[in-house]
């Protein structure tokens, strides 16, 4: 039986047993990794093609090693202009043993079966207790914003107060500097 799976943005035909080097995946070495993402089942003369993807197929393979790719050389240049870029780059790779590949409709092995039975005992994920703080820091945040309008209003009052006062006594002093003038030049 062959599967031919989509990940990293590419396409692979496997079968069981393969060793196949894809994209970087999350994982360290000997995780089972399972690809839901089957385009098309064949075996024995039967193929199944997915519009987009088989629904129900599974290919799970295990995780043999986190590697790099070999260097390659990237480099630009544009005649006559006296411009060349060289650079180098190593591609992340995972490389992975296929184990088991499952159609559409088998049944699941008696272990998996089991797993599902016993449920799991509700934990707190760190996501969870992110939403519980940030949910306090927004019931926070109205009470502080009304604070901090009250407190600029008073100020933005005392401002507004002491700037009436300064253009009122300026026009009263120009007056009393004019009069000056005019008697000083009246007496010369």
């Amino acid at each position: 039986m062959f599967a031919v799976i989509k990940t990293g943005g590419k396409q692979y035909r496997v079968k069981s047993d393969d060793v196949i080097r894809i994209e970087r995946i999350a994982g360290a070495a000997g995780d089972e990794v399972a690809f839901d993402s089957v385009l098309m089942l064949g075996a024995e003369g039967t193929t199944t093609v997915g519009a987009p993807l088989v629904v129900g197929a599974k290919v799970v393979g295990t995780l043999v090693e986190q590697a790099r790719d070999k260097k390659i050389i990237v480099f630009k240049k544009k005649r006559r202009k006296n411009y060349r870029r060289r650079n180098g780059h190593r591609q992340e790779l995972s490389i992975v043993r296929i184990t088991d590949i499952t159609a559409p409709g088998a049944k699941k092995p008696a272990a998996e079966t089991a797993a599902k039975k016993t449920p799991a005992k509700a934990k707190t994920t760190p996501a969870a207790e992110t939403e519980t703080k940030t949910a306090v820091k927004t019931a926070a945040k109205p009470a502080a914003k009304v604070a901090d309008k009250a407190s600029k209003k008073t100020a933005d009052k005392a401002a507004t107060t002491k700037t009436v006062a300064k253009t009122k006594a300026k026009p009263a002093a120009k007056k009393a500097k004019a009069k000056d003038d005019a008697a000083d030049s009246g007496k010369s």
